[in-house]
């Protein structure tokens, strides 16, 4: 018997694919569903819809950046919580035994067969997904969305938004120039910032293709609700053509 019913939403969603735009949108954590064969990993529902769960508001801002653009995006569907699609699979904090404060039973004691099951049916199809999309569009800037939590274990986090980076900084710090114009509080590689230990999308999808790529965070009490992401999305899609157009004139 498989991890999820028939009945059960499948681990992602394609909005706009086969779009031609020089864009590609992902979201790890766009949504906070787990199987049924799991339970609620011994969690109660106001847990669930904290950002131990999920990346708060980033599936909206995510729906309506790819709409305005006319680019492909691919959004997860299942929590962080039951396998963390931005992690490599081998490592503790993809299956998180404790995230931020929080113990998470349902994942204590796993077996390597338990992971290998949610491995096999989340995160392998998503970033399948992901390679098949690259592969269509070619050269794609990849856009990773992301949202953070404005308060992380007592210590409040000041910045609005911030563009993570690795090897590769140049569009990150072009787009970092753009938002500052805009009087936004930018912060770089805070609150978070990518390594091929921490983070997978990035790593394996951008900088071992030497594509051109963005890792966005927005705070999420900023796009909590649907005014706040449709402002972001409004602000992203004008922004985004804005800096990779600087780019190629800088290349």
């Amino acid at each position: 018997m498989g991890l999820l019913g028939a009945e059960e939403p499948p681990v992602f969603r394609v909005l706009n694919q086969g779009a031609a735009g020089p864009f590609l949108l992902t979201a790890d954590h766009a949504g906070r569903r787990i199987p049924r064969r799991l339970g609620d990993l011994g969690l109660r529902e106001p847990d669930l819809s904290r950002h131990i769960a999920w990346d708060i508001g980033i599936a909206g801002v995510t729906e309506r950046l790819a709409q305005a653009l006319g680019t492909t995006a691919i959004l997860q569907t299942y929590s962080r919580l039951v396998i963390d699609c931005n992690r490599q699979p081998h490592v503790p904090s993809a299956f998180p035994v404790v995230s931020e404060e929080t113990p998470i039973p349902g994942n204590a004691g796993l077996s390597e067969g338990e992971k290998t099951s949610r491995r096999e049916t989340i995160f392998d199809p998503y970033h399948a997904e992901i390679r098949r999309s690259i592969g269509v569009l070619g050269r794609p800037v990849y856009v990773a969305m992301h949202s953070f939590t404005p308060v992380y274990l007592g210590v409040a986090r000041p910045m609005q938004v911030a563009l993570l980076y690795n090897r590769n900084p140049r569009l990150s710090r072009i787009m970092a120039g753009l938002l500052r114009s805009e009087n936004l509080a930018v912060a770089e590689n805070e609150p978070y910032r990518v390594s091929d230990e921490t983070d997978y999308g990035v790593p394996v999808h951008a900088e071992a293709r030497g594509l051109d790529y963005l890792e966005i965070e927005i705070r999420q009490d900023l796009i909590a609700e649907e005014s706040g992401q449709a402002e972001w999305a409004r602000r992203l899609a004008r922004l985004l053509p804005l800096a990779a157009e600087k780019l190629q004139e800088a290349a």
